[in-house]
C-alpha cells in the first residue's frame, strides 16, 4: 500500500482539495483507495456526505487493538472509502502522548489495511506537532500544496529544517504549486525559478479557481461536475505526475489518463 499525505504547516493552501481530488482519480485508475480524514474541521468527510464521527475518539482509535475496519465508511465512488475525521482529533498530540512510540502509530494502526487498499491519502491539519510527526513516520510521501508566495516558501524551508532536525530527511517530499494566478506578477516569479527553491518541486501546477471552492457546495470532487476546467485538468495532470514519480503500478494504471476521461466524459463541460 503506497501512502501519501497531503501536509503542509500552512492552512487554507488546498490541503484537503488535494486529498479529495486525487483519492478520486486514483479510485478511477483501479486503485483500492482509502482517504484518513486527520483534520478535526473534518472538511473531506464532509465533501463525501459523512458524518465526522468516530466513537470513543482519537483516544479509541490509539488505545485499542489496531482495527480501523469498523471505522471506515464507503461513499458513493467505487473503490473509494473514507476514514471520518472527528472533533476529538484536535487533541490527538493527547492520545498519542499516552501511547508507546507515539511516532509509529498511525504506522502500526495501517498495516492490516495493506492488503484491503492499494493506496491510502492522510488529509492533515495544519501544524508541527505530535501528531504530524506520526504521519511523517506512516507516509510514503508527503504532497504539499504550495501558494507561490514568500510566506509560504517560508513556511516550506521550516518543513525542510524540522525534518532534517528530527532525521527524516530521507522522506519524500513533493511540493507543488496552487491557487496559482499567473496575472501576479509574484506568482510568476516564484513559479518560474522553481528550481531555486529547497525541495524538487512537481512540474505541475494548480491554478486559482472559483470551481474548486464550489467542492464545498457540490460536496464532490471537482472531475464529477467540472471535468474540463482548468482546475480539473490540472488535478488529473498532478495525479499522473505523482504516479510516474512514485513508480506506483495498480490495476488500470497502464492506461491512466484515458480511464479517467471515459469515465467523467459523461459529465457536462466546464470553465475556469
Amino acid at each position: 500500500m503506497k501512502v501519501f499525505a497531503t501536509y503542509n504547516i500552512k492552512g487554507g493552501v488546498g490541503k484537503t482539495a488535494t486529498a479529495v481530488n486525487l483519492a478520486y482519480l486514483s479510485s478511477l485508475d483501479g486503485a483500492r483507495t482509502l482517504i484518513w480524514d486527520l483534520d478535526p474541521q473534518g472538511a473531506a468527510t464532509f465533501y463525501f456526505r459523512i458524518k465526522a464521527k468516530i466513537k470513543g475518539g482519537a483516544r479509541r482509535l490509539f488505545r485499542g487493538k489496531g482495527d480501523l475496519d469498523p471505522f471506515i465508511k464507503g461513499t458513493d465512488f467505487d473503490g473509494l472509502d473514507l476514514l471520518p475525521a472527528d472533533f476529538s482529533y484536535r487533541h490527538m498530540d493527547l492520545a498519542l502522548g499516552d501511547t508507546k512510540k507515539p511516532g509509529k502509530q498511525l504506522a502500526r494502526l495501517l498495516r492490516p489495511l495493506a492488503v484491503e487498499y492499494d493506496i491510502l491519502f492522510f488529509d492533515c491539519a495544519p501544524s508541527i506537532s505530535l501528531a504530524s510527526e506520526s504521519v511523517f513516520g506512516a507516509a510514503d510521501t508527503l504532497l504539499v500544496p504550495t501558494i507561490p508566495t514568500t510566506l509560504s516558501l517560508r513556511t516550506l524551508d521550516q518543513l525542510r529544517r524540522y525534518l532534517h532536525k528530527r532525521g527524516m530527511a530521507d522522506l519524500q517530499v513533493l511540493p507543488f504549486f496552487c491557487m496559482v494566478d499567473r496575472r501576479k506578477g509574484l506568482h510568476r516569479d516564484i513559479c518560474d525559478s522553481r528550481e531555486m527553491h529547497p525541495f524538487d518541486f512537481l512540474t505541475t501546477e494548480i491554478p486559482y479557481s472559483s470551481l474548486v471552492e464550489q467542492m464545498g457546495t457540490r460536496r464532490a470532487p471537482l472531475a464529477t461536475f467540472a471535468h474540463l476546467s482548468r482546475a480539473a485538468v490540472a488535478y488529473r495532470a498532478l495525479w499522473r505526475e505523482v504516479r510516474e514519480r512514485q513508480g506506483v503500478t495498480v490495476p488500470g494504471y497502464d492506461q491512466g489518463a484515458t480511464v479517467i476521461d471515459e469515465k467523467v466524459s459523461h459529465e457536462r463541460p466546464a470553465h475556469n
